[in-house]
């Protein structure tokens, strides 16, 4: 056996090739590889209780500079009862320096608009977890099927702006 340093690295270029065409030829499913490798580390290494504490406070506040609108229009406060009226819409305005939202609230969901007009993502935030997600048209009208439950506030983005509404209890 008298190889080269020559021959050595002509059957290693030979061997990658192979193993290029069958990784190309091949369908690989990175889904399903995420999600083994996703196991494999909750097992192995799982994030320690204290530590995903401490992040989820920390995502709370990621954004903290958003500014605050106020509720300047609330129709269970300000608005005169109609007499005979049933189950009428919640109708609410926040405001915060040239930006003021208008929402109706009912027992079918949510409807508002955000003036000026602009588009702009919306979400409905109802605790901790995730909330509903909705997007502002042009005129700047968005709704929502599913009505508020419990204590709720809306988070706008508009551009590098974020308003955060007062929390209401639905």
């Amino acid at each position: 056996m008298n190889a080269t340093n020559d021959d050595v690295f002509d059957h290693d270029d030979a061997f990658d090739e192979a193993d290029d065409e069958t990784f190309a030829d091949a369908e690989f499913d990175v889904g399903r590889l995420e999600h083994e490798l996703r196991q494999a580390a909750a097992i192995l290494d799982p994030v320690p209780a204290e530590l995903r504490r401490i992040a989820v406070e920390a995502y709370a506040l990621h954004d903290l500079d958003a500014r605050i609108a106020e509720l300047t229009f609330d129709s269970l406060v300000d608005a005169i009862p109609v007499r005979g009226a049933t189950d009428v819409p919640r109708m609410l305005t926040f405001h915060t320096g040239q930006l003021t939202v208008d929402v109706e609230v009912t027992a079918e969901g949510l409807m508002g608009q955000v003036l000026p007009p602009q588009t702009a993502g919306i979400e409905v935030l109802s605790g901790p977890q995730t909330g509903v997600t909705l997007t502002a048209d042009s005129m700047g009208r968005f709704t929502s099927d599913a009505p508020p439950t419990g204590p709720f506030a809306l988070r706008l983005r508009t551009g590098d702006e974020v308003v955060v509404t007062e929390w209401l209890r639905a």
